[in-house]
């Protein structure tokens, strides 16, 4: 009997006794679902070709030959809060709990490139990240924390450039080799145009920054990732999985012709180029959109740019559980949404994973409830044996035609962005912002109507509705004390040096010459993040949209 025979002989008689729950099942990308997937579904897969075998082109299956059997994926949890020293103390607390690698957040004054002193930004100091200002900032931050062994990652976009020169300057304060420093820098402009909204100056110097830190990595920081580009902010606007390749590959695509451009060589550059995607509620499609990557990012290097070094072609990537899933309502219930999304990444081959806490909808979390997400992650690496086996689910029939599936449709994406132009055009004619916000409308459409089922909001409602949880308040001790530190930093330092810096700042931003080694030279000599950003305003004003 065929797949065919058994619809006609057994579950259509079935179905005029037991109807379905509902006429039409679908992931969140609109992929309809069948009833069933057999071998008849993967007639046209080439599985030599297409799957593979993990560690070779074209990565379906994983891009290092062992995956978690060698190195289990490095445990970030994603954290910043009040000042410098109160945000050192929670990532001591994290390492001293098991977490592999940092993660930094970082307060909306400094993502905008203002310091905590400037009247604009009254009130907003520490509250969803830490407040880093200067390099005096940047010290206490990562007090007592080994730069030269520990992971870090910066989630950082329009001032990126000058966080990674604090980096690089107190490395080198501490008489570190920074050829040592590992982590990554998001540093992912294209994305703020399009879903996030943290951008200072209009695309053109953008970009230029974004490739002069590609240049300074490929020359001083080997073992450093140049950039995040970041999906995970756009499926967090509202996109669907198909959305969030499909927009993350075209800004990608971007980002390597500038860097090509600039005269970089591709085969030696892209091995430094990471991805941070989002893992929603649709458990297979997540599993497959992780695998569909990787063949995806594969493709592209080879088709266009005729990468040669497998290094290239290898999608590497940091993946963070949904925080536009977590409820307010009934938050423990977060506790489970985070476990199966996590799951999702580990079951795709994610290198890095942030599990998020039960109270973000509430707050910042507190150490308890970040405790638990760590915990989440450390008895999926450790107890439950789905880190023992290299991609799992290779060979389901289901996983394998969802896999090609959001392939074929993230190429049909890209094939219409490339012939807008590219990523550029498209964030400039807005095609992004408009397919996302339809997709978002579209999924709240669904879950006011009731055909999606968000439990405990929608569906299951407890009667008693009261949030009895403990909410982590900021410390304005604390941002007063930052504001304090940042007064005397700034009394205390050579104000004709500071502003001959400055001015300096501004020729240099009138050429085409790398800007690291002016901002680093800046940042030592006691100039804040604030003042290089205005006088950067000077030259290229800013992004209104």
């Amino acid at each position: 009997m065929d797949k065919k025979e058994w619809e006609d002989k057994v579950l259509r008689e079935w179905l005029k006794k037991k109807p379905l729950r509902r006429e039409r099942f679908e992931t969140l990308s609109g992929i309809e679902i069948g009833h069933l997937y057999t071998e008849e579904d993967l007639k046209d897969l080439d599985l030599k070709k297409e799957l593979g075998y993990p560690g070779l082109f074209p990565f379906t299956r994983g891009v290092y030959p062992s995956m978690y059997r060698g190195r289990i994926w490095t445990m970030r949890q994603y954290s910043g809060f009040a000042d410098a020293e109160a945000t050192n103390k929670r990532y001591k607390y994290l390492l001293e709990q098991g977490q592999t690698g940092l993660s930094v957040a970082f307060d909306l004054p400094t993502q905008m490139g203002y310091d905590a002193d400037n009247p604009l930004v009254v009130g907003e100091v520490g509250k969803v990240g830490v407040a880093v200002n200067t390099i005096e900032d940047m010290d206490i931050l990562f007090r007592d924390i080994p730069l030269e062994k520990v992971s870090t990652s910066m989630t950082i976009n329009s001032t990126a450039s000058i966080i990674l020169a604090m980096y690089v300057a107190i490395a080198e304060q501490r008489g570190i080799d920074i050829s040592l420093l590992r982590g990554t820098i998001q540093n992912d402009i294209l994305k703020e145009y399009i879903a996030r909204g943290t951008y200072i100056f209009p695309p053109e110097p953008s970009m230029r920054l974004i490739i002069n830190t590609f240049d300074f990595c490929n020359k001083y920081l080997p073992r450093f990732n140049m950039i995040s580009i970041s999906g995970y902010h756009i499926r967090e606007a509202g996109s669907t999985a198909v959305q969030e390749l499909a927009f993350t590959f075209a800004n990608a695509i971007e980002y390597v012709r500038a860097a090509v451009k600039a005269g970089m060589d591709v085969d030696k550059f892209a091995k430094r180029l990471s991805f941070f995607f989002a893992s929603h509620n649709n458990f297979f499609e997540e599993i497959a959109k992780f695998r569909a990557a990787r063949r995806i990012w594969a493709k592209i290097m080879k088709k266009y740019f005729n990468s040669k070094n497998p290094d290239s072609q290898k999608l590497r990537f940091h993946c963070q559980t949904a925080g536009s899933t977590l409820t307010a309502q009934e938050p423990d219930n977060n506790i489970i949404r985070v476990a199966y999304q996590a799951l999702s990444a580990v079951l795709g081959g994610a290198q890095s994973i942030h599990t998020n806490s039960k109270d973000e909808a509430l707050s910042l979390p507190t150490e308890e409830a970040v405790t638990i997400a760590l915990r989440t992650q450390q008895i999926l690496a450790y107890e439950i044996g789905v880190a023992d086996v290299v991609d799992p689910l290779a060979g389901s029939y289901f996983i394998e035609y969802l896999t090609n599936e959001i392939e074929k449709k993230v190429f049909e994406y890209l094939d219409k962005i490339e012939e807008m132009g590219g990523a550029l055009k498209a964030v400039q004619n807005k095609f992004f912002q408009k397919e996302i916000e339809a997709s978002a409308y579209n999924y709240q459409k669904n879950i006011e109507k009731g055909e999606i089922t968000i439990v405990g909001v929608n569906k299951f409602k407890r009667k008693d509705s009261k949030v009895n949880i403990p909410i982590l308040k900021i410390d304005e001790e604390a941002v007063s004390k930052h504001l304090k530190r940042l007064e005397k930093f700034k009394n205390n330092r050579n104000l004709s040096l500071v502003n001959s810096i400055l001015e300096k700042i501004k020729d240099k931003a009138k050429t085409d010459d790398n800007l690291m080694p002016i901002f680093i030279e800046a940042v030592k000599n006691k100039v804040t993040l604030g003042e290089i950003i205005s006088s950067l305003k000077e030259v290229w004003g800013e992004y209104k949209e």
